[in-house]
């Protein structure tokens, strides 16, 4: 009876824990922001004798994003991040960190998107051994040259930060196509295989022909 109890005990935590946490994070930040910018923002704004109303600190917010963004498109808002960037990354430990979560937050996000083409299974470290790996480009130029061989550019990455890694260079026939999308890739080598992507077996995604064939 025990042992039951500790099962179902222990089932409804995996069940329950990621909901009550989501929803935690989400209550927080919301009220984090509401509250801290909505009194602060309010005075400051109500002392140049400017309207405010409930909620305008998560427009402002809202705001500054997008502003960010549109900042981030242009000649000069690229230098001004790119230097920030340069600065943030040259100090210890909070660089690991803030590279860390960038290039997470990037490969979750269209943009980097586009650098991972699919997610791969290849043979490495030796024969025997599979790594999950991401497909980045056709080889070219001097390398595709010296080896004349159909090769692929694959980034091979580390558990749990998947942001260091290895970039290999594999034929073509080596390179087994998964039909895990990106995100499911990541999550599984984040985890350390804990997290399973859904069977997507019946759904796999179009690619490019040019680019890539499944090996036979």
């Amino acid at each position: 009876m025990w042992k039951k109890l500790k099962s179902y005990f222990i089932t409804g935590l995996l069940v329950l824990f990621p909901f009550v946490m989501t929803i935690f994070i989400i209550f927080w930040l919301f009220t984090t922001i509401y509250g801290n910018l909505q009194g602060n923002i309010s005075k400051f704004l109500t002392k140049f004798g400017v309207y405010t109303f409930p909620g305008i600190s998560l427009l402002i917010v809202f705001s500054v994003i997008l502003l960010t963004g549109m900042m981030a498109r242009n000649y000069l808002g690229k230098r001004i991040f790119a230097l920030g960037d340069l600065i943030v990354t040259r100090i210890p430990l909070i660089n690991r960190i803030y590279l860390a979560i960038q290039q997470i937050s990037k490969a979750f996000l269209s943009e980097q998107r586009e650098v991972f083409k699919n997610a791969v299974l290849i043979e490495y470290p030796r024969h025997g051994i599979y790594s999950v790996a991401f497909l980045t480009q056709n080889t070219g130029g001097e390398i595709q040259d010296k080896l004349q061989k159909d090769m692929l550019s694959v980034f091979v990455p580390t558990t749990p930060n998947p942001t260091s890694g290895y970039l290999l260079f594999i034929p073509r026939h080596d390179v087994i196509m998964l039909d895990m999308t990106i995100e499911e890739a990541l999550k599984l080598v984040i985890s350390g295989g804990v997290v399973r992507p859904n069977n997507t077996a019946n759904g796999k995604r179009a690619i490019d022909s040019k680019l890539v064939t499944t090996p036979s």
